[in-house]
């Protein structure tokens, strides 16, 4: 199995917790007399089931990627935590530039304070762009990696 494989499976594994998790809640009380429309227990049963198969999943994805390089002594972690960190940063610059910019609601009942801004908006959204830039393509890099590695 090929690591993006199993990273679609640990996404799927996922989903189907958070569906068992709604059924089970849904399924947990019913009015006097009434029954459940399914075994809120048995759903418990299937629910511990995929959340093992899940552990599982993630140990592998996870060893896979602290042994697999992308590049030479680049490991898969590395370069996640690099684009990561490259996503983050370049949401920084964004909300930043955002807040120079300030809100354009106007209303006309009192004198209105006057702001400054005290930032370089265009330099700012330009650096957002250039992290922005460099997160995609080393993400494009790590997919491609994803399946061209093999699940340890």
């Amino acid at each position: 199995m090929k690591l993006a494989e199993a990273l679609i499976e640990r996404a799927n594994l996922q989903r189907r917790l958070d569906a068992l998790k709604a059924r089970m809640n849904a399924s947990a009380r019913v009015q006097a007399g009434d029954t459940p429309a399914e075994d809120a227990m048995a759903l418990l049963n299937e629910y511990e089931r995929i959340a093992a198969d899940l552990l599982d999943v993630i140990r592998r994805i996870n060893a896979t990627n602290a042994a697999a390089e992308i590049e030479t002594g680049v490991s898969l972690v590395d370069a996640i935590v690099v684009r990561d960190l490259l996503r983050k940063r370049q949401q920084a610059y964004a909300d930043l530039a955002d807040a120079a910019m300030g809100k354009t609601e106007r209303y006309f009942t009192a004198p209105e304070p006057r702001y400054a801004r005290v930032v370089d908006v265009a330099v700012l959204r330009k650096q957002a762009d250039e992290l922005g830039r460099e997160a995609r393509e080393l993400d494009t890099r790590l997919q491609g990696a994803n399946w061209t590695i093999n699940l340890i």
